[in-house]
């Protein structure tokens, strides 16, 4: 018998390089934090600081940046057996500048291509997938091949088993300029553009996770509600649609609706937030509590990490998202925020 993960995420991995000063172009920075980075990793970090046994599926380069890597998951409580290197390409870097509170570039260097998006579908552990009460992948790992092939494996695999989360996760950049003109009217599922891949994936998932342009890019609807119900009716049980300032809309295939507000914090770096949300989903879901109270303990866990510099280092305890849901924002600047 496998052995059983509450949560184990599939994708994106590398190291991020934020600016220690905020408000500067990187042209101007003069000095950097370096950090475990990547979205579906840092929703891994995000789940074992809320208590679950969480690992994740990815690969780095074979590199002192991918040893760091290692140290860093392991440091976090992250299964990483399954993190693989790839001799052929350097492990990713991220930089962002920061201009809060609500502009934050993002520099990806993942070229010629990233040692993430070679995991090949024969060298999953499908048995452990399977049986993972939560299995979460993202839109980036159908960008290309043999990711695609093999994120569409572990899917398949779930066969809609326990919880499995598709993280819409849009980012252009990673498509090929030939594939990322959606169309939105096709049901052709072996077309290459995102809208088509998307919609595959979407028929193995049972929630859906998204903001607007990313609901777009998988419905062709942008009004909130409008697309809620079109990821419903693509598979899911689950949409939950991120709405930035507005909060957060989930609806549920029972036609229970949650439409709850942002909790107030004084941004610092908005870059984890989604990802600190979607651990704390991950958290709620298995907990089993009500879909309200599952929306506003992650926007509380979004936050908290709003207010902070960092991604993966910044994820919040049980005990201080319970402070922030008591106090109706997060109040005060934690340790660790940029200076």
């Amino acid at each position: 018998m496998p052995e059983l993960y509450d949560v184990i995420t599939m994708g994106r991995i590398g190291v991020d390089l934020y600016p220690l000063q905020t408000g500067r172009p990187l042209a101007r920075v003069d000095t950097f934090g370096k950090f475990l980075g990547g979205s579906p990793t840092n929703v891994a970090v995000a789940a074992a600081r809320l208590g679950r046994r969480a690992a994740v599926v990815t690969r780095t380069g074979r590199d002192a940046f991918g040893e760091y890597l290692h140290q860093q998951l392991r440091e976090f409580g992250v299964d990483d057996r399954w993190v693989t290197p790839v001799d052929a390409y350097p492990t990713p870097v991220t930089f962002c500048e920061i201009f809060p509170p609500d502009d934050f570039p993002l520099y990806f260097y993942r070229r010629p291509k990233a040692p993430d998006l070679e995991i090949h579908a024969s060298e999953l552990d499908l048995d452990a997938v399977r049986a993972a009460r939560v299995f979460w992948m993202t839109g980036t790992g159908l960008c290309a091949e043999p990711s695609r092939a093999s994120t569409l494996a572990a899917l398949r695999a779930r066969d809609r088993n326990g919880i499995t989360v598709f993280d819409l996760d849009w980012r252009p950049m990673f498509w090929d300029a030939d594939s990322t003109t959606s169309d939105s009217t096709t049901s052709d599922s072996t077309t290459s553009t995102p809208t088509a891949r998307y919609r595959e994936a979407l028929a193995h998932a049972t929630v859906a996770v998204g903001n607007l342009d990313e609901c777009e890019i998988a419905t062709g609807e942008r009004e909130p509600y409008a697309a809620a119900r079109a990821l419903i009716a693509a598979g899911v049980e689950l949409a939950v649609v991120k709405r930035g300032p507005k909060g957060v809309l989930a609806v549920h295939r029972d036609g229970t609706v949650a439409d709850v507000p942002p909790l107030p914090v004084e941004v610092v770096n908005g870059l984890g937030a989604g990802d600190a949300f979607g651990g704390a989903l991950c958290h709620g879901l298995l907990a089993g509590w009500e879909t309200e109270r599952v929306m506003r303990y992650a926007n509380a866990a979004g936050a908290i990490v709003a207010s902070r510099l960092a991604c993966s280092s910044a994820m919040p305890f049980p005990y201080e998202v319970e402070a922030a849901l008591a106090a109706g924002a997060v109040t005060s600047r934690p340790t660790g925020a940029t200076p």
